[in-house]
């Protein structure tokens, strides 16, 4: 048996503060709550729909709906003859920088999250490049990126 010790009398009784804890899952719950994206993707699904009544749309279902417009990657060359600059968008030649502008602003209006590849020559001063590069952002291109080359 044992004895009793005068020691177990001086301890004082532990108290756990929870507040501390509870205040740092509340602040960490509203960190992940205002940093999480709650915005629901739209997408576009491509179909016909007819306005006509269903007994007249029977001509009209005949006929296919039209191609989609559908770009993989728009490729710019910037290329630099006779002291100046030249471009194309997909291999089809562009005459000034505000026919390009044209051309990228018809295709961002179609696609507006295709990537856009900037393929500069090395004799391209880099004041031309950024130019492109300003102006593919300028019309509203999501993604542009620069072609790489292999140099071995």
């Amino acid at each position: 048996m044992r004895t009793p010790s005068n020691l177990l009398d001086r301890r004082t009784p532990v108290d756990l503060q929870l507040t501390p804890m509870i205040d740092c899952v509340f602040l960490l719950m509203v960190y992940f709550i205002w940093t999480s994206s709650f915005a629901i993707t739209e997408q576009l699904l491509p179909s016909q729909l007819s306005l006509d009544a269903p007994s007249s749309a029977a001509g009209a279902s005949d006929l296919p709906p039209p191609p989609e417009a559908d770009f993989e990657e728009v490729v710019v060359r910037i290329l630099w003859e006779a002291g100046g600059p030249n471009w194309t968008v997909n291999d089809s030649p562009v005459a000034s920088l505000a026919e390009l502008r044209g051309t990228l602003q018809t295709i961002a209006d179609i696609k507006r999250d295709a990537p856009v590849i900037l393929h500069p020559d090395p004799k391209v001063p880099l004041g031309e490049v950024i130019r492109v590069f300003d102006l593919s952002r300028l019309v509203g291109f999501e993604k542009v990126r620069f072609a790489a080359t292999d140099n071995t």
